[in-house]
């Protein structure tokens, strides 16, 4: 499975910094990555594609529902925090999974770059400057209390055809973070099979103690397809 797709669920745990054999040091994110377990594989013939379901982090069960229970419990689990699916190329990889298979950090092994997937933090309402960059009204020139506001909307406010409301996409205040972010080829510092530990170069979405998802890269600039290679 060294060209197939694989993929592991964790833990954000925190920035720290690696000192290199020659006394360089990079910045890197400790994740607790694994061990998870596989709830569920689909095939296409029984699916309509082929991916494989896998689950992290233990939960009482009287903060999952009965439906959650029931599903772990059929791999032999107990109840699980987070699960999510990885899209497979062919049935040929699902099989090669099996129902309550444990997956550790020792299935990224053969990955020198990785893709993360997790939750930024939330920022709350925010406005234009925040949210969108704006540079604000002028300072001075008889502007009132008005310096950090959007300006007109007038412009966008009639939508033909759809009634006089703003056009969808208007660059406005609003919620800020709290959205699903994809991080891609981080670079693959450490392994630490022992302690279930990964070491990333750089940071990844979302606060300490955050959930995440890292799995395969998705593309890659030519050097790091050298790279990954071994060229």
């Amino acid at each position: 499975m060294a060209n197939a797709k694989t993929g592991i669920l964790g833990r954000k745990i925190g920035m720290t910094r690696f000192f290199r054999p020659d006394g360089s040091n990079i910045p890197v994110t400790v994740i607790q990555a694994g061990p998870c377990v596989v709830t569920q594989v689909k095939t296409v013939e029984s699916d309509g594609y082929a991916a494989v379901q896998v689950a992290f982090d233990d939960l009482k069960p009287r903060n999952s529902t009965q439906a959650m229970i029931g599903h772990d419990a059929k791999a032999g689990a107990a109840p699980k925090r987070m699960h999510r699916e990885i899209r497979l190329a062919s049935d040929a990889e699902a099989q090669a999974y099996t129902l309550g298979q444990e997956i550790t950090v020792g299935a990224l092994a053969e990955l020198k770059f990785v893709d993360i997937v997790g939750t930024s933090k939330g920022k709350g309402f925010a406005g234009v400057m925040k949210r969108h960059n704006f540079k604000g009204m002028c300072a001075t020139h008889g502007t009132e209390r008005k310096h950090r506001t959007p300006g007109s909307i007038g412009s966008h406010g009639t939508d033909r055809g759809h009634g006089a409301k703003i056009k969808k996409g208007k660059r406005m205040a609003g919620r800020m973070g709290d959205e699903q972010v994809t991080v891609r080829s981080l670079d693959v510092v450490k392994l630490d099979p022992e302690n279930n530990l990964l070491l990333v170069k750089g940071a990844v979405p979302g606060a300490n103690d955050g959930l995440l998802l890292i799995k395969s890269p998705g593309r890659l600039y030519k050097r790091k397809v050298r790279i990954q290679a071994g060229a």
